[in-house]
């Protein structure tokens, strides 16, 4: 069970305190909030004597002769997330402490927000102190922790989550619990979110995605900064890192207090990464810079509580420049080549077209009324832009003018009531407006890959659950109706405008239950059926899609999808020390949207690429995500994450095309104190279930990665420094990835070494 990292604090007088006799006792427990074990061995550092005390094997710890104070409490252990917590001591103290050890366990229950929106299937949650560590990554790149979960990539600088074999529009990006209204129709779109704004990173599937906006059909992933505690002082962090391939550096700070009623936070962040390098050559063209910022405050004045939450991201992307040929004859040359055209030798920061540039800014307000039988009711508001260029290699030195420039203005509007009743069952039910105008600015001067279009979609939810002795069962289910105009220009000559006004009703129902035949076993089963309704690029893109490559043409005939998907999962917990787990599932999808490789390329005035069609089947998807946790003794762990799945075109006979490849994964933790080495072993296997005339190339070998990490955290007085020092393809493996959309001209990335610096006050 994932919980928020918490101190139960129960005061235990033991008569009557005289002033300054410093006879007061500070003593407590440390656990694992997921089994509700202790955890031994755990480092209880108190900030008003600069002293720390490790935990016995039982987790109990104990300080004495304290005088009355106001200080901070600072909790770690072996693989959790460092815990500090405020308290003002003037009695005796008992404390019992839940810290998230278990961070890998797939199958848990989600707690966010005014209350706890149980499921009876959620993934995952990325914890913030794992962010930091990885935070010069994409968020894509950072969800692959979790077993089960993969990228589509486009090159080294963008990639976008796979989840349960569904990516693209059929996985919702929440950004503080708002689906991220960026201009997210292409697979060469990554999400515009800091990974530094997060304080955790959740997946979200069942009943509980149901609440959310946006599409569920393959999972919900939310990102959301964390609440802001209520105390006096003000505490941040300071962050750097450094990463060799690419000489790339990463600068984020934080700070945060709460005075007077009010709770503020402010983040901001840069990032410059250059030219990246597979083991044999450079990636001309491929480095990227960031610059990005957030502002939360939170009031509560009464029974309401309110916040507002302002983001900005904005970024510029290199696209590589050998994936650009100028004829058909190299485009076939580029295929076979082991390296791409326009390799440079040397290094260089510099960004050039092709490239991509990004604003994109997020405004949210929320308030909310807690009652006495515990219901609240919640409304918010939120706004984003969104404006977006791009940049091809253009004749007559018109490579700065934008080949495609599309500007995004969105709204979403939400009510929702939430109440326990009597039977201690908890309802949730609301009401969503989400309004998205999109624009194509005239400055570009050819014709555009995504039209004009305005979509609006009302939306009511509602779910109910209820915990009754070892059972835990829940259903729910969503009614959307969405209405997409679009002004398109013809394909045909003349050119004409074609306007084109669709109507979608969808609905999506879901149940589950979870039951526990006792603290070792535990079974989960879930069931939906969803409908997805066709996106904009799916319906009415024509042209090249700069990032990938590639010319996409929708289909204005798409009808929504219908997706029917069963999971099953199983816990199992030995001796304390041993966890296994596995998640199964089964999803038919019909009338399922899919990009075909054409068996022909179209030689264009900005070059010869391969084109790619949308189209329709019937789809099936098995797969299966195992993980294993084993801890020997006390200083060990070992983490084996395996997935497999099987995608396959139910009405042609032949498998899905860009499925994730079966792989597996292993960890290796030896923990002394505050210190970690971690040894990583990675194994991705060839993606052997699809056929060759299905793509325009055969699917890379199977191939092994290596990373070895090493981090440490030193006090100092009242703060805390810590180091860390990672190397990744450490063996410096040359290899193509499948899922890599630039496969077919360039290899993946070479050794890294990656150094990070966090300072705590």
């Amino acid at each position: 069970m994932w919980k928020w990292n918490k101190i139960l604090v129960l005061l235990v007088f033991g008569g009557t305190l005289k002033a300054q006799d410093c006879q007061i006792s500070l003593k407590g427990r440390v656990y694992d909030e997921v089994t509700g074990e202790a955890l031994p061995f755990a480092t209880i550092y108190l900030e008003s004597i600069s002293q720390g005390k490790s935990a016995n094997i039982d987790g109990y710890f104990e300080f004495e002769g304290l005088c009355p104070t106001k200080t901070h409490l600072k909790i770690s252990h072996v693989s959790c997330e460092p815990l500090s917590q405020y308290l003002i001591i003037k009695n005796d103290t008992v404390l019992n402490i839940y810290l998230h050890h278990h961070e890998e366990l797939m199958d848990e229950v989600l707690v966010h927000g005014d209350r706890a929106d149980f499921s009876t299937q959620n993934s995952n949650t990325i914890d913030k102190d794992l962010i930091a560590k990885e935070s010069n990554k994409s968020i894509s790149d950072l969800l692959q922790t979790i077993s089960g979960v993969s990228s589509l990539k486009t090159g080294s600088g963008i990639s976008k989550p796979i989840i349960d074999g569904l990516y693209g529009n059929r996985i919702t990006m929440l950004n503080n619990g708002i689906e991220q209204a960026g201009q997210q129709w292409g697979n060469d779109h990554a999400p515009e979110i800091d990974p530094f704004s997060a304080g955790h990173i959740s997946v979200i599937k069942g009943v509980s995605a149901l609440a959310f906006s946006g599409s569920s059909l393959g999972g919900v992933v939310l990102i959301e900064p964390d609440i802001i505690n209520h105390e006096p002082h003000l505490h941040g962090n300071v962050n750097y890192i450094f990463q060799s391939n690419g000489h790339g550096h990463t600068f984020n700070t934080e700070l945060t207090k709460f005075s007077k009623g009010l709770g503020w936070r402010v983040n901001a962040s840069i990032k410059g990464i250059g030219d990246q390098k597979t083991p044999n050559y450079y990636l001309t063209n491929s480095g990227r810079k960031e610059a990005n910022g957030s502002v939360q405050l939170e009031k509560v004045i009464g029974k309401w509580n309110s916040s507002l939450y302002f983001s900005t991201f904005n970024t510029e992307i290199g696209i590589l420049r050998g994936a650009h040929v100028g004829n058909l004859t190299d485009l076939e040359s580029a295929f076979d080549r082991e390296e791409p055209f326009f390799t440079s030798q040397d290094f260089s920061y510099k960004i050039d077209a092709p490239s991509q540039k990004v604003n994109h800014h997020l405004l949210k307000l929320k308030t909310a009324k807690s009652y006495k039988n515990s219901s609240v009711l919640t409304f918010q508001y939120a706004g984003q832009i969104d404006n977006r260029k791009e940049f091809d290699v253009r004749r007559a030195g018109r490579s700065d003018q934008a080949a495609l420039s599309l500007f995004q203005h969105s709204h979403f509007l939400e009510g929702n009531y939430s109440t326990t009743l009597s039977n201690e069952a908890f309802v949730k039910t609301g009401i969503q407006a989400d309004l998205k105008d999109n624009t194509n600015n005239p400055e570009t001067g050819i014709l555009p890959l995504i039209p004009d279009y305005v979509a609006l979609t009302g939306s009511i939810f509602g779910f109910y659950q209820k915990e009754s002795g070892k059972a835990f069962y829940e259903f729910g289910g969503r009614t959307d109706i969405r209405q997409l105009n679009a002004a398109t220009i013809s394909r045909d000559l003349p050119r004409k405008i074609v306007r084109y006004n669709r109507t979608f009703e969808n609905y999506s129902v879901s149940s589950g239950i979870k039951y526990s035949f006792s603290k070792a076993f535990k079974f989960n089963l879930n069931a939906g059926y969803t409908l997805r309704a066709p996106a904009v690029n799916e319906l009415y893109s024509f042209g090249l899609h700069q990032g990938v490559s590639s010319i996409e043409v929708g289909n204005v005939d798409l009808e929504s999808e219908k997706s029917f998907k069963v999971t099953a999962a199983f816990d199992l917990a030995l001796q304390k020390k041993l966890f296994f787990q596995v998640l199964t599932y089964y999803q038919n999808i019909q009338d399922f949207i899919y990009l075909q490789a054409q068996t022909e390329n179209t030689l264009t005035i900005r070059g010869a690429f391969p084109i790619f069609n949308y189209e329709q089947t019937n789809a099936q998807l098995i797969g299966a995500d195992f993980l294993l946790s084993f801890e020997p003794i006390s200083h060990v762990r070992l983490v084996s994450k395996a997935a497999i799945l099987k995608g396959t075109d139910l009405t042609n006979d032949k498998p899905l095309v860009y499925m994730p490849s079966n792989n597996w994964s292993n960890t290796l933790k030896f923990s002394i104190k505050e210190s970690t080495l971690s040894l990583e072993h990675q194994v991705v296997f060839e993606q052997k279930n699809l056929e060759s005339d299905q793509d325009f190339l055969p699917p890379p070998a199977t191939y092994q990665l290596f990373n070895i990490g090493f981090n440490t955290s030193l006090h100092l007085k009242k703060n805390t420094l810590g180091l860390g020092l990672k190397v990744e393809n450490v063996l410096n493996e040359v290899y193509r990835d499948y899922l890599n959309r630039q496969r077919y001209f360039a290899d993946e990335l070479g050794r890294s070494i990656n150094l990070r610096v966090n300072y705590k006050f």
